[in-house]
């Protein structure tokens, strides 16, 4: 916007051929000291004279000289002090906005800097509190679970693996097939069953489970395998002598013949805590997954569980523990046996399944077991009573008209319970007094006793309830025993 009444480059030039009968005309007045040559009208009031400058006059002919009027000194003077006023206040409010930015860079910096100082602050203080209180920062499962000597797993790993083999048993049983009556002849089948080992001495000698060379099942009767083999991890094969075994620990004993075998680090199972971390080993499925290595917590150290009508005390853990886990081992942190692992229990209710519940035989336990398995090939001083029992129910009790307990099927002569009196038929309603009525109520508190106890049996024998004091005798060689659905050898 220019300060000038008219600006020299939108004059106008043209003239209109009716000009108006005015003696003067309008005064333009600039800033510019340029000259112009102004144009010659046609003009009926007289000469057009141009006058250097930037002022023009027009001259009558004939005429006398109109009075000079006054220039417009009062639109100049409005003019000049809206200028004065719209540059001051351009300045002002240029100057406030310069002043602002200036006030914002100031605050930004000193926010910046505010903030960079707090920032600093936090970061030392956040360090100092992870440095002083790691415990609680950025620990892991194995930080947490393992105990102070604990090794790292890949070295455990590698150092367990040399003494793990695998078990491979062939066992022999009779089928026969029956069909509406029809039965067929009876034929010899062989199978096989695979396990793992974990190897105790340089000379050979393999602690592994009882049902990996003997099946009491009671879908095959196989009994103990007709071979047994073992694979290194080395994948070298070597057959395997079975040295004893022990079905009611679940504890067996295998011999090959080498030498020069790294034996596994065995430690105590007692020392060991619900909650710490422990490592399985094992062949899952086979041979095909030979080594599998899984972890998991202690879920319990002293689970008292029943396993083929057996009341055992097993190592719970949520390490995973499938077919094929059988025999191996289940290590601390430090790599040390504490356990042999022995069962997978899984159960399904619904749509829902139950799964992490793996069960190892304490290493403590099983070390007293492989002492009496080496030194006389059984396990000295348990009980046996020395009968075959099979449960009354309630079903039974109602219709025979016989008390529910345990019945005596058969006695084995020169036995404990042969040399008391006791008599096929009697049925057992209670031992030292506490009432019973399965044959696991019976096991379980005769096996508080030794051999060599006497205990008092109470039997109902043709409608009265008769006490006899048994004197049990210690169950040595007596390793063919073995349960068979509700009948069992006792």
């Amino acid at each position: 916007m220019s300060d000038n009444l008219y600006d020299n480059n939108n004059y106008n030039s043209d003239v209109s051929d009716d000009v108006p009968t005015s003696t003067s005309g309008p005064e333009h007045v600039s800033d510019n000291s340029q000259s112009f040559d102004a144009p010659k009208y046609n003009n009926p009031f007289g000469n057009y004279n141009n006058n250097t400058g930037n002022s023009y006059a027009y001259t009558a002919e004939n005429s006398t000289a109109a009075p000079k009027h006054k220039k417009n000194g009062f639109l100049k003077a409005a003019a000049f002090i809206l200028c004065i006023a719209i540059a001051g206040a351009a300045g002002a409010f240029g100057y406030k906005i310069y002043k602002d930015h200036q006030d914002d860079n100031e605050l930004s910096e000193f926010t910046s800097a505010s903030q960079m100082d707090n920032k600093a602050v936090d970061d030392e203080e956040e360090e100092e509190s992870v440095s002083g209180s790691s415990d609680n920062y950025s620990l892991t499962l194995f930080d947490l679970a393992a105990r102070d000597d604990a090794k790292p797993i890949p070295d455990i790993v590698e150092d367990i693996m040399p003494s793990v083999v695998g078990v491979s048993a062939t066992f022999e049983f009779t089928q026969q097939y029956s069909f509406f009556g029809w039965s067929s002849d009876p034929t010899t089948e062989e199978m096989i069953g695979t396990g793992t080992g974990i190897i105790m001495s340089e000379d050979g000698y393999i602690v592994t489970n009882a049902h990996c060379i003997y099946d009491d099942s009671s879908t095959y009767h196989a009994g103990e395998a007709i071979e047994v083999s073992v694979l290194f991890s080395d994948e070298s094969e070597h057959e395997a002598k079975i040295i004893a075994y022990d079905v009611e620990t679940d504890i067996a004993i295998l011999k090959v013949d080498e030498t020069g075998l790294k034996p596994a680090t065995f430690g105590d199972s007692d020392e060991l805590r619900k909650g710490e971390l422990v490592i399985a080993v094992g062949n899952p499925l086979g041979f095909d997954l030979f080594g599998t290595v899984t972890s998991g917590i202690v879920s319990d150290c002293d689970r008292m569980i029943n396993i083929n009508d057996k009341k055992m005390n097993l190592i719970q853990t949520d390490a995973a523990i499938n077919s094929g886990n059988s025999g191996g081992p289940l290590l601390n942190s430090c790599g040390q046996v504490i356990g042999i692992n022995s069962a997978k229990m899984s159960s399904s209710y619904g749509s829902a399944s139950i799964e992490g519940l793996g069960f190892a035989i304490p290493i403590t336990e099983a070390k007293h077991i492989v002492d009496e398995l080496l030194n006389n090939g059984y396990v000295s001083g348990r009980p046996q009573l020395g009968i075959t029992t099979t449960e009354i129910t309630e079903t039974y009790s109602n219709y025979f008209n016989i008390p529910m307990g345990v019945y005596i099927r058969e006695v084995v002569a020169g036995g404990a319970a042969d040399l008391a009196g006791i008599q096929i038929g009697d049925v057992i309603i209670a031992v030292e007094d506490e009432p019973i009525k399965t044959t696991e109520e019976l096991n379980e508190i005769k096996n508080r006793y030794k051999a060599g106890d006497t205990i008092t049996l109470t039997i109902s024998r043709a409608g009265q309830d008769i006490d006899v004091r048994v004197t049990l005798q210690d169950a040595n060689a007596d390793k063919a025993s073995k349960s068979s659905g509700e009948h069992e050898r006792r």
